[in-house]
This record gives C-alpha cells, sequence and structure tokens, in this order.
C-alpha cells in the first residue's frame, strides 16, 4: 500500500537515500516502495542530539537509514549502558526500543525513543523542581520537600544524572 505524503511548502523528507525539499507550494504525492521515510519533524540531526536520549534516538535514526544497520549497534549500545548508569528507571524504554531494533522494525524503534526523550524530558522537569525547591528551602532556612517520599527523590536523583550525561 502506497504512502500518502503531503509536504507544506519548505518542508523536507528524507526517501531513502534522498533529501527532498519542497518548493514554494503544497505538494501532495504517493510513495511505493520500501525504501526508509522521515518527515522534517522526525529527523534529528547531531547538533539538536544534544542529551542522551536524543543521542539514542540519532542511533536508532541512523540504523533505519543505513543499508547495515549493524553498523550502529556499537555506538547505540554504548549510549544506552551510559543511560542506563544514569537513569535505571529508562529501562522500560530502552527494552521497547531493542525490542523492536531486535525484530527488524527499526521505524517502530524510531517512535519507541521518541517516548525516551519525552520520559528524559520529565526527568529533567522533576530534577529541575527539585532543585528550585532546594534553592527557595536554602533560602528559608527550611527542607525542601519534592514530591512525596523516596520514589520521587529516586526521580530526582535519576533526572539529575541524565542532565550531567547530557
Amino acid at each position: 500500500m502506497p504512502l500518502k505524503v503531503e509536504l507544506k511548502p519548505g518542508e523536507r523528507i528524507i526517501i531513502g537515500d534522498c533529501v527532498i525539499t519542497n518548493e514554494d507550494q503544497r505538494t501532495r504525492f504517493l510513495v511505493e516502495g520500501t525504501a526508509p521515510i522521515l518527515r522534517e519533524k522526525a529527523i534529528m540531526t547531531p547538533e539538536r542530539a544534544d542529551s542522551p536520549a536524543k543521542r539514542i534516538y540519532l542511533a536508532v535514526q541512523m540504523m533505519y537509514l543505513s543499508n547495515d544497520p549493524r553498523a550502529y549497534h556499537e555506538i547505540y549500545f554504548s549510549l544506552v549502558r551510559e543511560i542506563m548508569q544514569a537513569a535505571p528507571s529508562t529501562w522500560p524504554y530502552i527494552e521497547g526500543i531493542n525490542n523492536e531494533i531486535l525484530t527488524g522494525n527499526i521505524y517502530k524503534a524510531l517512535k519507541e525513543a521518541d517516548k525516551l526523550i519525552r520520559y528524559e524530558g520529565e526527568l529533567l522537569a522533576h530534577a529541575k523542581c527539585g532543585a528550585d525547591l532546594r534553592k527557595r528551602g536554602k533560602a528559608n532556612s527550611k527542607p525542601a520537600q519534592s514530591g512525596s517520599g523516596p520514589a520521587a527523590q529516586g526521580r530526582v536523583a535519576a533526572a539529575e544524572r541524565v542532565r550531567r550525561l547530557g
């Protein structure tokens, strides 16, 4: 079944080894075949890969676009080890990515990696919130409370480790 693609003026898309840039008007076309396809909004550039989860996404993207995905396995697994050491709570997301890679569904692995990026954002927001609370607590000479109980403290600690990695 062909894929229907609609591009806005100036929007780019990768199809196989080609980058296609739409000109000045909305364009619609159908793509038939098995070439990898990535819309501009799903493309991660090395410059934008400024966090551990985004670097994992970039490695999976390179697997997806490559004729030899295994060429990126070493980089990917090295990045996975780093994020797992910093934030073990990311394991369910990593497991989802791994399962899709192992079954050859690398596009679906990209979708799982996108979930990891969103989770990393949540961790960083918790860490920032915890840091802000600690600053206010010191200013008021009162201990800061972030979230409730050990689970929240664990999320904050994991998020701080992820932030240091990135």
